[in-house]
């Protein structure tokens, strides 16, 4: 059985995507297939090199770059996402691999949650 957690919310502002998150590491923790697709302003997570002092939360790379250690299978980006906030490959975190999030997508997966 596999899961894919969507995340479509900014990292900063709101607790969702960060619970979506916490959700992904426990299923992952307990052996549970899961993995992780950004989309929307959620693709915003992903940027390489965030500085989240100014609004004195801790940036949001360390959370993810954990994501290999919980056994997250893939970290999954829309790629139009990305286009629609001016990332590309070099812009984004290590480990992240882009996808067309599309139905064929969504159908590889048993459970899909989203947060938010």
């Amino acid at each position: 059985m596999s899961t894919l957690i969507m995340i479509d919310q900014p990292p900063y502002g709101t607790w969702n995507g960060r619970e979506a998150l916490d959700m992904a590491f426990s299923l992952a923790a307990f052996d549970q297939s899961a993995s992780l697709l950004f989309t929307g302003a959620g693709v915003i997570w992903l940027k390489r090199a965030q500085d989240a002092a100014g609004i004195a939360q801790k940036s949001v790379e360390k959370n993810l770059s954990a994501a290999p250690i919980f056994g997250i299978e893939a970290i999954l980006a829309d790629r139009s996402a990305c286009q629609r906030y001016g990332l590309d490959e070099a812009s984004l975190i290590t480990g992240v691999t882009l996808v067309d999030a599309n139905g064929a997508l969504l159908d590889q997966y048993n459970h899909t949650a989203f947060a938010g």
